[in-house]
Parts: C-alpha cells; sequence; structure tokens
C-alpha cells in the first residue's frame, strides 16, 4: 500500500517525503514543479509530474499504486499574492483539492492529511488560538484553505474517507542531514529572506508594519521548525490507520517571536549585522498569532524535539549556506 503525496517536491512536502521514507513508507510523488524541485524529492519516491488537478491523472496514479493514503501539501501559499490574485488562488488550492478528494473517495482511499494554515484564523483577539476559535480569514489564501476543510467535513460525513487537518503556523528550518531544504530562492518567509540577507544573498531585508498592538510593534508568530511538522503529520496518519477519528489540529509550539526578535536572533546566530529597513503594514498580516497546542499533543501524543528559535535559525543558515556553495 502506498501513500500518495501531492505537492511532495516543495518545501514541507518534500521533508515530509524524506520522514515517511526514512520510515520504510512506500510513496508516490505528484508535483508539477511551479515551485518544486526534482531533486528535492527523495530518490526512493517516484516523482509524477503533472498537477492535481488533473482528476484522470489522479485515477490513473491511485489505481496504478494501491494508494491507501494521501497527504495534501500541493497549493499557492503567499498570502499579498492571493490579494492580488485570488481566481489562481481558489482555482489552484480549493478546486484542486477538490479534484483530489473527489479522485480519492472514487478509488476508496480511506485517510487524507491535509495540509492547512494558520491563515484560517485571520486576526484573533485570543493570545491563544485554540481549533475552537472562529475562522475569519483575512486573505483569500486562508479562505481558499478554509473552503477545502470545509468540503473534507462534508465530504467525510457523506463517504467512507477519514481525515486530519493540520493548521500550520509558521515553519521554518531544514533537515538537520541537509538533505532537503527551503530552496525557493524568491521565498517570503521571514527567517529564510532574514538568513539570505545575514550571508550577503539579499541587500538587507525589511520589516512591514512597526506599529501593530505588540511589545515591539512587529508581527508575533509562533514559528515550527519543519522536522516536527514531519512528525505530526507521521503521527496524523498512524493515528488514522489505528481507526481514529477525522480531527483539525494546531500545529505550532505554543509560544510567538516578533518579526524584530527573529532579525535580531538571525544576526547574532550567524554572526553578521545586515540592513534592516521598515515599511508599511502588507494586506492581509494579521498582529499576533499563537497556537494552543494542547488538542494536537492529546490525540496525537506528539512531541516537538525542535522547539528552540535558535536550532531553527542554525538549521536555515546551514541549508542557505548549501545552496550557496553546494555540499561540503
Amino acid at each position: 500500500m502506498t501513500i500518495l503525496v501531492t505537492g511532495g517536491a516543495g518545501y514541507i512536502g518534500s521533508h515530509v517525503v524524506q520522514g515517511l521514507v526514512d520510515r520504510r513508507q512506500s510513496v508516490v510523488v505528484l508535483d508539477n514543479l511551479s515551485t518544486g524541485f526534482r531533486d528535492a524529492v527523495a530518490a526512493q519516491a517516484p516523482l509524477v509530474v503533472g498537477d492535481v488537478g488533473d482528476e484522470k491523472l489522479l485515477a490513473r496514479l491511485l489505481a496504478e499504486h494501491d494508494v491507501e493514503a494521501v497527504m495534501h501539501f500541493a497549493a499557492s501559499s503567499v498570502v499579498p499574492d492571493s490579494v492580488s490574485d485570488p481566481i489562481g488562488y481558489y482555482r489552484n488550492n480549493t478546486a484542486g483539492s477538490l479534484a483530489l478528494t473527489a479522485a480519492a473517495v472514487q478509488a476508496g482511499v480511506k485517510h487524507l492529511v491535509f495540509s492547512s494554515t494558520a491563515a484560517v484564523y485571520g486576526n484573533p483577539a485570543e493570545p491563544l488560538v485554540s481549533e475552537d476559535t472562529v475562522p475569519r480569514p483575512m486573505s483569500p489564501y486562508g479562505m481558499s484553505k478554509l473552503m477545502t476543510e470545509t468540503m473534507l467535513r462534508d465530504v467525510a460525513l457523506a463517504s467512507g474517507l477519514k481525515y486530519v487537518v493540520l493548521r500550520y503556523f509558521n515553519v521554518a528550518g531544514a533537515d538537520p542531514q541537509l538533505r532537503t531544504g527551503q530552496s525557493t530562492r524568491t521565498a517570503t518567509h521571514l527567517i529564510k529572506v532574514a538568513v539570505q540577507a545575514a550571508l550577503g544573498l539579499r541587500d538587507g531585508m525589511e520589516i512591514f508594519g512597526t506599529d501593530y498592538p505588540t511589545p515591539d510593534g512587529t508581527c508575533v508568530r509562533d514559528y515550527i521548525h519543519v522536522c516536527d511538522l514531519v512528525s505530526a503529520h507521521i503521527e496524523a496518519l498512524d493515528h488514522l490507520r489505528g481507526g481514529g477519528a477525522s480531527a483539525t489540529l494546531n500545529c505550532g509550539y505554543g509560544h510567538g517571536y516578533s518579526v524584530r526578535e527573529v532579525v535580531e536572533k538571525v544576526k547574532r546566530v550567524s554572526g553578521t549585522d545586515f540592513a534592516v529597513t521598515t515599511r508599511a503594514r502588507r494586506p492581509g498580516d494579521p498582529a499576533s498569532i499563537v497556537a494552543d497546542t494542547h488538542a494536537i499533543r492529546r490525540l496525537l501524543s506528539w512531541v516537538p524535539v525542535y522547539d528552540d528559535l535558535e536550532t531553527i535559525v542554525r538549521h536555515a543558515l546551514a541549508w542557505e549556506r548549501k545552496l550557496t556553495t553546494g555540499p561540503a
């Protein structure tokens, strides 16, 4: 039996593929390589280049590989881009997920783990956001993911499909063995941008918004190491395989750092100073969003092992150096 990983050539997907392969799971990857990379996919996992909205291709893949579970990462994920291109985001994220879910149900797939986002919460008033917080997305990106969550819930009620939705907070870092990492040169993730600035790959960096109602005026986020996210996905699949009920769970650490704190940490760890320019707020950015993680720790017995900002930054720096200089 095989696990289909959509978007498995991307940042998070490639780490999960590597984690599954490390556990001797049979994996097939579907990715259109619009933002993913061929060489990010573990050699043991065949890569099929195609679109998650291609229902004929999906039907063939699910049958040929005897797929029993799907991990769905394929999506567009840049909040400001979603504001300027909502049609593209609803087409790729929501319509693509609908095609995938329909094909999975038709093929008799029983388990699906979905890559969602804390962006579904919008700008919550609570200091810690639980899964019971009413979703109020501030961007088409967040709404496209929430619409998929709703669709999965309704489909599960009408079929044999069981799912786990994982709402990611801010994912960062890289595989400690440097087998994969965040390879997109133009990625907008804060830690990626900051380490590029530290290595001289960018002419400094920008902070968007310094007047938020936070301790230092910059946005506060809950940063989770990508490898802890990998273990959450694998434990979510184990939960479903063991007969567990469908669930929606936050993936974070339960504490946050401001943009300025992250920038200062990157400067200290890298031993490099770099220029930082302040700009106006970007549309769609909430002031502060930090996860309440009681549910995932209880239901999946999930215990993160990389809950340390310095470790996250060190791994991100090591990966960026590898991209710049090649293997040692």
